[in-house]
């Protein structure tokens, strides 16, 4: 593909506007390790039985050459029944057109919607599941949903008011992530909290005037896991956890606040005012995370 005026290249680089996204429920993915796993999670999702994600897959020669694994996961998914989505080869000029980025990275992926509904999370029996509620900032949320893939959390949910996950630069920013944990999308904090609380799951927020301290709950975690008459704490990270993360600027509201079972503050040693949402997020988890291992 060479003219970057064809109707299909424009067709691709609507996907960049939120109407054309929802109509074909359809997303760009752009860049070699997005894509790859994008292509990996395509592959598993063929091998289990499930449904295609990547219908189509544009790249300059150079990068196919630079990142042979590309073709090599699209050749292994196209076997499959229900296959793999077309491999065209398309020049700088093609791709810049479709890219929502100034600079394209050599290859961009026409994936497909893969949120699932909040039935099937629960279902799971999580143990670990991050919501953002009302968070606006693409990179925020794109760096949050990272996070909570590298904790190990099961899900992650967005609700309504939230940015939208299949925006590119929120795609962008998770770096692959998307594609490795189930995303659940136009949750209202209400109706989780309702649903995790009947399966079971205890919810915590990250407030900064919280009355517990997250520190402070680490350590008695700890002490547990060595001392079993150590008395129990307000709140056992060990046990399955929903956290509830706020708005960048105005963090949760008094109603969500209210949802939660604790309110925990992460500690400030130094003069900054606050921790950002990424930031926040990751320190949670990982607090979580480790004292689910441990236990």
């Amino acid at each position: 593909m060479t003219n970057p005026r064809a109707d299909r290249v424009k067709d691709v680089a609507k996907l960049a506007g939120r109407p054309s996204r929802t109509k074909r429920r359809q997303f760009l993915v752009e860049g070699p390790q997005a894509v790859r796993e994008a292509l990996q999670a395509h592959r598993d999702c063929l091998n289990a039985g499930g449904e295609p994600i990547v219908d189509e897959v544009y790249a300059s020669r150079e990068c196919l050459d630079r990142y042979p694994e590309l073709a090599e996961l699209l050749a292994g998914s196209a076997a499959q029944p229900g296959g793999s989505g077309k491999l065209r080869i398309a020049s700088e000029l093609v791709l810049a057109a479709m890219a929502d980025t100034v600079n394209p990275q050599g290859v961009i992926a026409v994936c497909r919607f893969i949120d699932v509904p909040l039935a099937e999370v629960v279902a799971a029996k999580p143990r670990l599941i991050a919501m953002l509620c009302r968070v606006q900032d693409p990179g925020n949320a794109g760096t949050a949903l990272r996070a909570a893939d590298a904790a190990g959390a099961d899900a992650v949910i967005l609700s309504a008011s939230s940015v939208d996950v299949y925006n590119p630069k929120t795609v962008r920013s998770t770096v692959g992530s998307l594609f490795h944990l189930p995303v659940v999308l136009g949750v209202e904090p209400a109706e989780a909290a309702q649903a995790f609380r009947k399966a079971g799951v205890g919810i915590l927020a990250a407030d900064g005037y919280g009355a517990l301290n997250l520190d402070q709950l680490q350590d008695e975690s700890a002490a547990r896991s060595f001392d079993q008459e150590t008395p129990e704490a307000a709140y056992p990270l060990e046990a399955p956890t929903l956290w509830l993360f706020g708005n960048e600027a105005q963090g949760l509201s008094t109603q969500e606040l209210e949802l939660a079972d604790h309110r925990v503050a992460v500690p400030v040693y130094g003069a900054a005012e606050s921790l950002n949402l990424g930031t926040a997020a990751t320190v949670c988890l990982y607090a979580s995370a480790r004292a689910q291992r441990r236990s």
